[in-house]
């Protein structure tokens, strides 16, 4: 395995692995979200990167406590309780079908009774994660070079984030659009979304600049960073923001940064930073947030 701390990722070579990986990570997730008290902004539903992949943090079902966490160096779930309990499943190419059934069989091993709906979130033409044996493809190279990239987004966001005072979320990945984000707020309530679904009406109930990692999707075909404001404010798409290839994208409606701009770069760490801290100048300074109440100097 090479050493290269930000790795090619390009789309077209791992499109079948990540279709499948996404799936299983919906299918965590799902239970995650099943066996966590609610959290404002979706916060409960969340993963996070580890040393090794992406946990679901400790998760609570009755009085047993157990966590989930991908591993994708030795390429396996384990599934920990405090009971001293272990299953272990393998990560390989196999239908997302058969990856659920196993995982469920393991859980229910475990006495861990939890279901879930087993239609798929945020993806083109869904098909239940228990009957799906269309998506069956897994490259362990890829897996391990997607959580390579998510260890170093991570990184640099946690250093952004320590910059800011007010609310904002942690960074964690989102298994439903498959990104890695973190979020601000100004602190004051946003409009209403007109025909906004629940999940969507109450992730954006109050004003935010978000910003985050993702391997590609819809009109965007690449790994990138994006960084957009909601409400968006007057003047903000025309903003000038860092590095100079960064554009604003209409669709989606946010500003992004190809990821390979910053895996070449001599210094990636400064090009990232630039582009979330002068996107985030962009949204705050058009919306009129509180800027010296809430942030700190670096």
């Amino acid at each position: 395995m090479s050493g290269e701390q930000w790795p090619s990722l390009p789309l077209d070579e791992w499109r079948d692995t990540y279709a499948t990986l996404h799936m299983w990570l919906q299918i965590v997730g799902k239970v995650r979200t099943r066996l966590s008290a609610p959290v404002n902004h979706s916060w409960s539903s969340a993963l996070f990167v580890t040393a090794r992949g992406l946990t679901t943090s400790p998760l609570h079902s009755g009085s047993r406590t157990l966590e989930m966490s991908f591993d994708f160096v030795d390429h396996k779930l384990f599934i920990h309780t405090t009971g001293g309990a272990v299953k272990v499943i393998g990560l390989f190419a196999r239908s997302v079908a058969e990856f659920y059934h196993e995982l469920f069989r393991a859980l229910h091993a475990l006495d861990i009774n939890v279901t879930i709906n087993p239609m798929p979130q945020e993806v083109p033409d869904p098909v239940r994660c228990d009957t799906d044996d269309v998506h069956a493809s897994y490259d362990p190279e890829y897996a391990n070079r997607f959580w390579r990239v998510l260890v170093q987004a991570d990184r640099v966001f946690k250093i952004f984030r320590s910059r800011f005072l007010g609310k904002c979320s942690p960074v964690h990945f989102f298994w439903g659009s498959c990104d890695l984000a973190v979020t601000r707020f100004s602190g004051r309530r946003a409009p209403e979304r007109p025909g906004a679904d629940r999940i969507t009406r109450e992730a954006y109930s109050h004003e935010v600049s978000s910003c985050g990692f993702w391997p590609g999707s819809g009109p965007i075909q690449e790994a990138a960073f994006y960084a957009y404001s909601v409400p968006q404010p007057a003047g903000f798409k025309d903003a000038v923001v860092m590095p100079a290839s960064a554009w604003y994208a209409d669709p989606p409606g946010e500003f992004i940064l190809r990821y390979d701009d910053v895996r070449i770069s001599t210094d990636p760490d400064s090009i990232l930073l630039s582009f979330l801290q002068s996107t985030y100048n962009a949204a705050a300074d058009q919306a009129g947030w509180d800027r010296a109440a809430l942030e700190k100097t670096p």
